[in-house]
């Protein structure tokens, strides 16, 4: 292949540099910002300033983490210029593909874990053709790759779990054994202590350790730090634990608050330094052997590439527009937010929604954790248990509804020592050039403060654990799926070259174009009409101004999934119907989440005023009933037909339309009621109740005597009566829903309304 190839490789590499910087950033924002956006101590705008300029100082810091990219997988002497250029191929490509495939679910993964293992498959993969073309053994793949180093890095990444969890519930139980939940009403003198310890564990490890390599501190202060490290960190401890106070006194100043604010610009810092090296160090590396290459005159099937072993500073300049992509996709990736939200979710203090369902080893191992603290209660005497519990009990306060979804997800002592933690363990990695998961780190950090809080208690542990297992099965998954992908990618660009990596580039193009299309689109598809707002009102009179909305949602629903099911059933289609299926399940389940929500609500409603809960409670069993029979319908449909059993016959289906036909008038004006909240129009609706019933059962009797005289088929049989007697009921539960408006409702009473 010509210069000119190269040439564009380099530029797709930069290219493909730029967009992995964009999704690599989408992944790992939850890493700096979950702790602050979680404790809400700080404005969202002002967190983002604060993570911006962390980031652009993290940069600068990173050249030294390069070195990974160039030699630490691999043994680049053993490989030619073009063997290298295919594998920094195979490796961003496949980096983007699997980066925005997990943005796209909204799961945290490792970046790093993902470039090590991309890095060692591609590299891999190279290496076994190369030792197929000489004859040789298996054996001799421990010469092309760096065995020793990438046992490290991977081991490292894997202890990092272990090390995280374990540290930061260590950490987190003594400062809540010394703070409690009434970390407010404490002596000044420990929150400045408090302060002082945190502030001087992140100055010392990122302002020393991080940034060394900038030059930023004269060489005197580098060696004093050095020589005297135990005065250096009480020194600091002192002047910051004095300072604490001052402001803590004098300015009334939350000293939790700044060490949020301090250590979210610490831990963006971090990430920058550590991470870098996964989104542009291959895109270098590339372009300096691309300039070695070229300077050498050499064929590229011939230039030796040991010249990659040699330690090389990355020009400032790269690393600062590198750090500007990086700022600028913080602040307009919608993607990086529900990543945020699921870590978010799953170390929250309260009880609530669960994202996840539990499983058979979460229960397994919360059943066994039950058991273990049982036993260790037994041995404990129960004057500590009691003056251990006291500090864990969290103050109860009364919090109005409309205010419930503001307040944070856990307490600014919790999110002080996730960032306290994470920041100090990301750093020290650093400054041993080990490309540490700062996912791992932030995400196992952020679980072990949870667990030592208490957050997982009776009611969410299964559902806590299950989520934590699913994300941990997603790392294992990048390893995987980055080692087998770039493995691939690697051979087709070997055996294919300039054909191989258009199409591979015009393929991820076009798969990247889809999942932004497909998220897009599925944003825009969650609207108002498609999901269920919880109660907030304490009346009665509240309750049915609130849940009208609701009511015509689900009825417009409740039309369009019972229509879907007839017409799936007359064509016989069965992706249809498969669709079907899923709204029936996809209704259920928020109707299921509103039956969820009822304890908080009954518990915030006013003692005058409880007489709403039972109203509200009414609604939910007609709206589950519904839910129930719709589901029921769905589901027997789509098995019918995925079962390849006959079609219904002609007469059937004209029946079910007629069926259909009548219904559909009775969910329109029931729609139209509660849109409008004409409620004195229920009684003409209700006064159909007998010729409906009558419809039904006429239909009924004639399938009888069909089955009695003509009817061949068991399973149509079936599935006919099947439809009739759910649609009975759910003719019968959406009349009583309306009789239930239709005696409570008093339009003489205005509505309590509730703050949007």
């Amino acid at each position: 292949m010509g210069e000119n190839i190269y040439i564009f490789m380099v530029v797709a590499l930069g290219i493909l540099a730029i967009t992995d910087l964009v999704v690599g950033v989408s992944n790992d924002a939850v890493n700096f910002l979950n702790s602050a956006i979680g404790s809400k101590a700080i404005s969202f705008k002002t967190i983002m300033i604060i993570a911006s300029i962390g980031i652009a100082f993290g940069a600068m810091s990173s050249s030294g983490m390069m070195e990974v990219a160039r030699k630490g997988i691999f043994n680049p002497g053993e490989f030619v210029f073009e063997e290298i250029m295919f594998v920094f191929m195979a490796v961003m490509i496949t980096d983007i593909l699997l980066l925005d495939f997990f943005n796209t679910l909204g799961m945290p993964t490792s970046t790093t874990v993902s470039i090590v293992f991309e890095l060692l498959g591609a590299s891999v993969a190279i290496s076994l053709v190369k030792i197929i073309d000489i004859n040789g053994t298996f054996s001799d793949l421990g010469a092309y790759i760096n065995t020793d180093k990438a046992a490290e890095i991977i081991f490292g990444i894997l202890l990092s779990v272990f090390i995280a969890f374990t540290i930061g519930a260590v950490v987190q139980f003594i400062s809540r054994m010394l703070i409690s939940f009434d970390y407010k009403d404490k002596s000044k003198w420990v929150e400045s202590i408090f302060g002082g310890l945190a502030i001087s564990a992140i100055i010392y490890f990122i302002l020393i350790k991080g940034l060394k390599s900038t030059d930023l501190f004269d060489d005197s202060v580098t060696e004093f730090v050095a020589t005297q490290t135990e005065l250096f960190i009480l020194g600091n401890i002192v002047i910051w634990t004095l300072l604490s106070w001052v402001v803590a006194n004098l300015f009334r100043w939350n000293i939790y608050r700044v060490v949020i604010a301090f250590g979210t610009f610490a831990l963006a810092m971090a990430f920058a330094g550590n991470d870098l090296v996964n989104f542009i160090g291959v895109p270098i590396a590339a372009l300096q052997s691309f300039q070695d290459w070229q300077a050498s005159g050499i064929a590229p099937a011939e230039f030796n590439m040991g010249g990659l072993a040699a330690a090389v500073q990355t020009p400032t300049l790269l690393l600062l527009l590198a750090g500007g992509i990086m700022v600028i996709t913080l602040w307009f990736s919608s993607k990086a937010k529900s990543v945020v939200k699921t870590s978010v979710d799953l170390s929250r203090q309260d009880e609530g929604d669960e994202r996840f369902q539990p499983n058979y080893l979460s229960r397994q191992i919360v059943k066994f954790s039950i058991a273990a603290f049982e036993n260790l209660s037994k041995v404990i005497p129960p004057s500590i248990q009691k003056r251990v519990d006291k500090q864990f009990t969290v103050p109860y306060s009364y919090i109005p509804k409309s205010k419930l979804q503001d307040m944070p997800a856990f307490d600014m002592v919790r999110a002080s020592v996730n960032l306290m933690v994470a920041s100090v363990l990301i750093s020290i990695a650093t400054s041993m050039k080990l490309p540490l998961s700062t996912t791992y780190v932030t995400f196992m950090v952020a679980m072990g403060t949870s667990l030592a809080d208490r957050a997982w208690g009776a009611e969410s542990a299964v559902y806590r654990v299950a989520g934590v297992l699913n994300v941990i099965g997603g790392w294992f998954f990048t390893a995987l799926s980055a080692f087998v992908a770039a493995a691939l990618i690697a051979y087709l660009l070997h055996l294919g070259k300039l054909v191989a990596l258009i199409l591979l580039l015009i393929s991820a193009a076009a798969i990247l174009l889809r999942n932004y299309m497909s998220h897009n689109k599925k944003t825009k598809v969650i609207k108002a009409e498609d999901s269920l707002r919880r109660a907030e009102s304490s009346s009665i009179q509240g309750v049915i101004e609130e849940s009208a909305n609701n009511i015509a949602n689900v009825i417009k629903r409740t039309n369009r999934i019972y229509t879907n099911a007839i017409n799936g059933l007359a064509r016989h289609d069965l992706e249809m119907l498969r669709k079907n299926r899923k709204q029936g399940a996809k209704l259920s389940s928020e109707i299921e989440d509103l039956r969820n929500h009822l304890f908080f609500f009954i518990k915030n409603l006013d003692e005058s005023n409880v007489r709403a809960s039972s109203f509200y409670l009414n609604t939910l069993d007609n709206l589950t009933d519904m839910a129930q029979s719709l589901e029921y319908i769905a589901k027997v449909g789509h098995k019918h037909v995925q079962n390849n059993h006959k079609k219904l016959k002609y007469t059937q289906i004209k029946e079910l339309k007629e069926l259909d036909n009548k219904l559909e008038s009775l969910f329109v004006n029931t729609q139209q009621i509660f849109e409008k909240r004409s409620f004195e129009d229920i009684q003409k609706v209700l006064a159909t109740r007998q010729e409906l019933f009558k419809l039904v059962s006429d239909k009924i009797e004639r399938q009888i005597s069909r089955t009695r005289t003509e009817e061949s088929s068991p399973k149509n049989t079936t599935l006919y009566f099947s439809l009739l007697t759910e649609s009975k009921d759910l003719i019968k539960v959406i009349l009583d829903l309306l009789e239930l408006y239709f005696v409570e409702h008093d339009s003489s009473v205005e509505p309590a309304r509730v703050n949007p």
